[in-house]
């Protein structure tokens, strides 16, 4: 009797320690260089420069001549989406690009919301600050920061921010809105050096908030964004008030994910698992596995040799529009594959999609924004930022049609402080674009709780 309770107390003082052992653990990182060359003698120039986005008639004459000699490659019949983008329907796409999409009133939309450029670590960093017109009396606006992931761009959020900068419910928090772009994405300048990880952009978006002068804040991301915000909170968990994300594969698959995975659908109650759980996880070697194969050729490219595909696709509007666009169709529905069209027009406009198109042409980004998975992935999968928990507040939002599941105790493992976990009623991987309003009222919900705990 007393050896068993001496082992059960060891164990427990075990657990305790691994507990808090745990929590104590910050990322940690230090500041880089990504410009060319060597860095300049002196300090950093922390000037912040107001920003437009232009057009020219040469650069439209430029893309309206690569899309005139493009030369098309028929579909195989009746085959839908399944080969990647239906080339008869990319053809009435390219037509719409070629002769009906104004990229000049894009710009416009575009430019409704301030864009700056600052300097930091060596390369540019582009990002836009909505400030809200009107705040209640006593109150402050919330500083948020969001990030986006591949291959969107800052402007899946265009629907999202005028939804929390402008929200029409009094009770409704306001916020004051960051939106950058990942260093090699849009407008933000290309890393020239080896090694910008997910941790070196999470790094450099801390010190472009503490130049705007925000000493907390909170962050949401999803797709990369949720990487980047999350080693955001693990580099300075004090900083980030709360996080929340509608993304978050397993990084480092434990005991009770496998247990889960093995015993999940004959005993879901057992794991917590939902009749929606059921339905996205079993049959586990199609759901997990086969569907996973269908959907990630394009990483394993990415994450070994990016330059080859992607010099291509620079050099191709039409190249770089398909294989951008087909990820809007399967990534937002697997059952679009099935369809002549994708379902692109379902849940998005072609003028949106075209636009986010559009950004990654005019700025050239598309290799080096393909570089960011061969340098995440390129260090292996035992960084340090995937074994370490997170303890700041955190709120997910699980929507239906994302590309991977997961489960409430999947994102327990590695969110220890999960204040919401929302079951979302549609939308798939790039939600912020397709259900803003879902997302601004999954925000609204997770943020309000926290200040009220923080209140308490």
């Amino acid at each position: 009797m007393f050896t068993e309770l001496l082992v059960c107390l060891l164990i427990g003082g075990l657990i305790c320690f691994l507990v808090q052992r745990s929590r104590k653990q910050v990322l940690k990182t230090e500041d880089g260089w990504w410009g060319p060359g060597a860095p300049p003698d002196g300090g950093e120039d922390v000037t912040i420069h107001p920003f437009k986005v232009s057009t020219s008639d040469k650069e439209l004459e430029d893309l309206y001549t690569r899309i005139d000699q493009t030369r098309p490659v028929p579909s195989l019949e009746d085959s839908q989406f399944n080969y990647g983008f239906n080339s008869q329907y990319l053809q009435k796409v390219v037509s719409y690009w070629r002769h009906e999409f104004d990229w000049r009133g894009q710009v416009d939309k575009l430019n409704q919301y301030s864009h700056f450029k600052t300097n930091i670590e060596g390369v540019n960093i582009h990002y836009l600050h909505v400030k809200p017109k009107k705040v209640p009396v006593g109150s402050a606006a919330i500083p948020l920061i969001m990030v986006h992931g591949w291959p969107g761009s800052f402007y899946e959020f265009y629907g999202l921010i005028p939804l929390l900068t402008e929200p029409t419910d009094p009770h409704d928090l306001v916020f004051e809105v960051v939106c950058p772009s990942i260093p090699g994405y849009g407008f933000s300048e290309a890393p020239h050096k080896k090694g910008f990880d997910s941790v070196c952009a999470a790094h450099i978006f801390h010190k472009l908030m503490q130049r705007l002068g925000f000493q907390q804040f909170y962050a949401h991301g999803g797709d990369w964004g949720w990487l980047v915000t999350t080693n955001m909170a693990q580099l300075q968990p004090k900083t980030v008030r709360g996080l929340h994300v509608n993304f978050a594969p397993p990084s480092k698959p434990g005991l009770s994910m496998a247990l889960s995975v093995m015993l999940g659908n004959r005993f879901p109650k057992l794991f917590g698992f939902t009749d929606m759980d059921v339905q996205r996880l079993y049959p586990c070697m199609d759901k997990l596995v086969v569907e996973s194969i269908k959907e990630s050729g394009y990483m394993h490219i990415q994450a070994t040799k990016p330059d080859t595909v992607g010099r291509g696709l620079n050099d191709s509007p039409v190249g770089l529009a398909a294989y951008i666009l087909e990820k809007f169709s399967t990534w937002t529905s697997r059952d679009f594959r099935n369809l002549e069209d994708g379902g692109l027009t379902r849940k998005f406009s072609l003028d949106d999609l075209l636009t986010n198109v559009m950004i990654y042409w005019t700025s050239g980004c598309i290799v080096s924004s393909m570089r960011f998975y061969k340098e995440n992935f390129g260090k292996g999968l035992n960084a340090p930022h995937s074994k370490m928990t997170v303890f700041v507040p955190t709120g997910f939002a699980c929507f239906p049609n994302e590309l991977m599941h997961t489960p409430k105790l999947w994102v327990k493992q590695k969110y220890r402080n999960l204040v919401t976990f929302t079951p979302m009623a549609r939308g798939g991987h790039f939600a912020a674009m397709e259900e803003p309003q879902l997302m601004a009222e999954d925000i609204q919900k997770f943020i309000k709780l926290v200040e009220k705990k923080k209140q308490q």
